[in-house]
């Protein structure tokens, strides 16, 4: 494969990554929750989405691939350890949202259907 040819093809990897993040968020606004945070990055981790609704607060990873189960099973463990991580120092930076019910999600995206919001998709090992 030709440099020219990656290139296209990471840019158009790149706007469906940016497409589906912002389906997922609009997905997640029509139910109910509110945008805390974007792309949230630190040296740990990295966290997709941070969302609240109420007393809760969803660290939300973001898969989106060719079908459902792909994506489910691309929220692999390390992928997991490194949104819990972020996670705690998003909370070091926002104390104030640290009393709040913590909880991860997973929203599945995959081309022509609906996104599957899997809330509570896995727990806090630590």
């Amino acid at each position: 494969m030709t440099g020219a040819v990656k290139g296209r093809d990471r840019r158009a990897a790149e706007r469906w990554g940016r497409w589906a993040e912002a389906l997922a968020a609009w997905r997640l606004r029509l139910a109910g929750y509110r945008v805390i945070a974007r792309n949230f990055r630190v040296g740990v981790g990295e966290i997709d989405l941070i969302v609240r609704r109420g007393r809760t607060l969803a660290f939300v990873e973001i898969k989106a691939r060719p079908d459902l189960a792909v994506a489910a099973e691309a929220v692999r463990p390390l992928q997991q350890s490194r949104v819990r991580h972020a996670a705690q120092a998003f909370l070091a930076r926002r104390p104030d949202l640290a009393g709040l019910d913590l909880r991860f999600d997973a929203v599945l995206i995959v081309r022509g259907r609906w996104p599957v919001h899997l809330s509570d998709a896995w727990r806090d090992s630590t």
